[in-house]
């Protein structure tokens, strides 16, 4: 299927569209294609440059795409790996890719990408313009892949690089998901008891007529608090998350503060260290081994740790490899890596087989968060249940308690 594009980017300012057109190329032959333009008459003067004649152009209806993300990346990369090392030409690859994908503005992104490449834009450069779903890491190794004549093998060892990183990022929330979640539903279903259910035991206590235990005292008190002003408890809930995670968001010294704080929680703090230490090592072997210097890379392996703390150790990191200092050194001194980490990386370089020294420190580590995992997920169910059973029982058992004294009474 022929394409074409229009000869230069549109202005930000103008607003394209998706056209389909159909016509004959010079030797009569009917060709077919979609492009991208502010308006029918830049589609029908472009193709006519190109030799195209008696053509139908029709407007795309828009569709309205879901959100792009990393899982969405990850899969064009393994397809545009696949293609390439099968042969198939950069710009028609891109067609395919675009044109299979059930995401519309996955397919929009690929058309705007393979039209800056079409323009005479290296790839590279072309992922540059998008830095919101093509990091420099990314955008690195395909120019890294581009200067060596070894793009599909670079694409090819960045697809599995990120296949890697999701499945650790994946068992990460796995980990985290189920005890957040039970904590919610434990406070919803406590916030109901006490506004809904324990009023009307408080109604049935009235006539009681005898001096009610201090268990019931205490829980019809909160039960009061949470009647009366329910909606500032809900309210200042809500709002303090926003403000957390808003001032989490814009504060660098926050930032460090909770990474460095989550790395010392028990059991979770040690899934979270390992997950960056082979995130860590992960990025560094990808870059190194296809051929980024070791200063610029450690640039990409500071924004992909997903840690403050490790982010701010990779800086005085590469600092200090810039001015001399051997890598092991280096890392010794920032003093956040295990000594089997260190010992490997000096091997490593001693060897000249850091690549591969990272590659098996960072394959140990992801074993190790899958153990450290599922252990977790272990541990966590029977205190969970020990937890859950405790609060919801402790307050049956604290509004039953005068209905047990009754009895006792009667009897």
């Amino acid at each position: 299927m022929a394409t074409a594009t229009a000869p230069a980017r549109e202005a930000k300012d103008v607003k394209v569209y998706t056209f389909y057109w159909e016509g004959k190329d010079k030797t009569g032959k009917i060709v077919k294609g979609e492009m991208r333009a502010s308006g029918e008459a830049i589609v029908n003067s472009t193709l006519r440059r190109q030799g195209i004649q008696n053509l139908k152009v029709k407007k795309v209806a828009g569709r309205r795409g879901k959100r792009i993300t990393s899982q969405d990346i990850t899969f064009f990369t393994r397809q545009l790996a696949t293609m390439m090392k099968a042969g198939v030409p950069l710009l028609q690859a891109f067609d395919i890719v675009a044109k299979g994908h059930s995401n519309p503005s996955v397919t929009k992104l690929l058309i705007d990408i393979k039209s800056e490449v079409e323009t005479g834009s290296s790839l590279a450069q072309s992922f540059r313009k998008y830095p919101l779903y093509f990091d420099s890491l990314y955008c690195n190794l395909v120019g890294a892949g581009e200067q060596a004549g070894i793009l599909d093998t670079l694409l090819d060892r960045l697809a599995t690089y990120q296949e890697k990183i999701l499945a650790i990022k994946g068992k990460i929330k796995k980990a985290l998901f189920y005890p957040v979640s039970i904590i919610v539903v434990a406070f919803i279903v406590v916030a109901i008891i006490m506004i809904f259910v324990i009023p009307q035991f408080k109604s049935l206590f009235d006539g009681f007529g005898a001096a009610l235990p201090a268990p019931t005292l205490f829980v019809m008190q909160i039960s009061n608090i949470f009647t009366s002003y329910w909606y500032i408890i809900f309210g200042g809930l809500f709002g303090g998350f926003w403000l957390f995670f808003n001032s989490l968001k814009r504060s660098e010294k926050m930032q460090f503060a909770m990474d460095r704080l989550s790395l010392k929680i028990p059991v979770v703090g040690d899934v979270l260290q390992k997950a960056t230490i082979a995130r860590w090592t992960r990025t560094l072997s990808t870059m190194f081994a296809a051929g980024v210097p070791l200063v610029e890379a450690l640039d990409s392996v500071a924004g992909a740790a997903g840690n403050r703390v490790y982010y701010n150790a990779t800086k005085r990191i590469q600092s200090d490899v810039s001015t001399g200092t051997s890598l092991t050194v280096s890392m010794q001194n920032s003093a956040v890596f295990p000594n089997m980490v260190l010992q490997m990386c000096a091997i490593g370089e001693e060897s000249g087989a850091l690549d591969s020294m990272l590659g098996k420190v960072a394959d140990f580590y992801e074993r190790e968060v899958d153990d450290a995992v599922d252990a977790m997920a272990s541990l966590m169910e029977p205190m969970i249940m020990v937890v859950l059973g405790g609060l919801i029982g402790g307050l049956v058992i604290a509004m039953y308690l005068p209905i047990f004294k009754m009895g006792q009474v009667v009897g």
